[in-house]
């Protein structure tokens, strides 16, 4: 293929070829998102998890039996009663999917995308949806309360096992035991770990523990299985009484990847029944390690205490010679020499004090008495006197100015002022000023006021 120049539609199906030869069936798992159902009855959508997504279609054409209610499981054989509704009914965003198809290239986009042939929701069957549902209810009850779970004794001394006596889960337990911590006494209670009988038989064993008082914590282990091998271990009896037990539990089932209700409801939750003893007991050189530290930590506080207890002797003996009487007649000798240097101190600085507020009290009253200081206080004193005489007399030419302002106003709001201009007022005989022709009458006397004096009149006639 070296130096030929291949069109985007033959690199696409070359492409296509390899994915559909490479993948021809393949089952994914992952969470629905980007869900289409358009009218053709085709369904697109993506699977993703967190670190990766996959486009997906599923044709109309291969949904088939998949659109009708499921009464077995086609993977595990397992029976539905009542019937399962139907996966394609089921889908929508967020549900986790199992799904079944070919990988193949869609050459509109260029980009590869599954072709799915069947759809199944995650989980086994009813018995993932009877857990998911348990441990739903469990929560609620506050079973999975980190708040209520208690520290397990470290290096346990008594320790109740319950598991099956002949699994392989007790060797392993007691293999690790052996190998770690101070030897220790393992009490087992024998009880079945699958079947019907095994949960009931494994809360019997739990009571028992905590009746009889004598462990410091409860094991309850058991190898790894499928869901339905261990379904004993999520019955809500079981859950109940781990949840009740008055000592700290323990719980180890299957492997790291099975978790079961009576691990979420337990104190603590080990991965393996291996991993159970070694949660159980530090190993034989922490606990050497321990011993060492321990026996350091007794010399530094023995030697911390000799240091005190030392430390404590001279301050003892300092405080008995502070309170001997030569000791306290060498202090009063002392602090009269302190207080004589003391005393010479402070009188030559008073005395050198004085001295220089003297001089300074001099220096101002040559400064202040002075001949030049004199003379500018008589030139400023003169100028003030000429600025004072200057301010008073244009003070009176302002005042006479504005009495000569106010007489004039005063004269023209004099009333009889207009009389001097040929005006006169005149008055009814009741003495009230005329202001119309409406106010007299023929034959009426009447008062006039001229500027010089008053005369008396008689009305001839009246015109308006």
């Amino acid at each position: 293929m070296q130096g030929t120049v291949l069109t985007v539609r033959a690199l696409t199906e070359q492409l296509r070829k390899q994915l559909e030869g490479r993948f021809p069936f393949v089952w994914v798992r992952g969470e629905v998102s980007n869900l289409s159902r358009p009218a053709s009855g085709h369904v697109y959508f993506s699977l993703k998890d967190s670190d990766a997504q996959l486009q997906c279609v599923w044709f109309r054409g291969q949904q088939g039996q998949a659109a009708q209610e499921q009464s077995f499981d086609p993977l595990t054989g397992e029976v539905f009663e009542p019937p399962r509704p139907s996966p394609l009914s089921l889908m929508r965003n967020g549900l986790d999917l199992l799904c079944a198809g070919r990988i193949s290239v869609y050459p509109a986009r260029g980009q590869y995308q599954l072709v799915v042939e069947m759809v199944q929701p995650a989980g086994e069957g009813l018995l993932a949806q009877a857990f998911e549902e348990r441990k739903r209810q469990l929560a609620a009850l506050g079973y999975f309360a980190l708040a209520r779970k208690r520290l397990l004794p470290w290096n346990p001394q008594r320790v109740a096992l319950i598991t099956s006596p002949g699994g392989a889960a007790v060797h392993d337990f007691v293999r690790v035991a052996q190998d770690r911590g101070c030897p220790a006494q393992i009490r087992l209670f024998p009880v079945p770990v699958q079947g019907e009988e095994a949960a009931p038989a494994i809360v019997k064993a739990l009571e028992c523990a905590n009746s009889q008082g004598w462990a410091q914590v409860v094991v309850l282990i058991r190898g790894g299985g499928s869901l339905e091998d261990l379904w004993a271990f999520n019955e809500t009896a079981l859950a109940t009484a781990v949840f009740q037990s008055a000592l700290p539990v323990l719980v180890g089932v299957g492997h790291e990847v099975d978790v079961t209700l009576a691990d979420m409801t337990a104190d603590m939750r080990a991965a393996t029944p291996s991993h159970a003893a070694l949660l159980l007991w530090p190993t034989r050189e922490e606990l050497r390690q321990r011993v060492d530290e321990a026996e350091q930590a007794l010399q530094r506080t023995m030697l911390a205490r000799l240091e005190r207890a030392e430390q404590s002797l001279r301050e003892l003996q300092a405080r008995l010679y502070r309170a001997s009487p030569v000791a306290h007649q060498i202090r009063l000798a002392e602090k009269c020499t302190m207080l004589e240097k003391a005393l010479r101190a402070a009188g030559r600085d008073f005395l050198a004090r004085k001295q220089h507020d003297l001089t300074l009290l001099e220096q101002a009253r040559l400064a202040a008495w002075s001949h030049a200081r004199l003379s500018i206080r008589q030139g400023r004193l003169d100028l003030l006197q000429s600025r004072l005489g200057a301010a008073a007399h244009c003070l009176l030419t302002q005042q006479e100015h504005a009495l000569q302002t106010r007489t004039l106003r005063l004269t023209a709001c004099d009333p009889l002022a207009p009389l001097q201009r040929g005006y006169a007022l005149l008055r009814a005989e009741d003495g009230l000023l005329l202001r119309s022709v409406t106010q007299t009458r023929p034959g009426e006397r009447l008062g006039v006021r001229l500027a010089d004096g008053e005369m008396a009149v008689e009305v001839v006639s009246v015109r308006s």
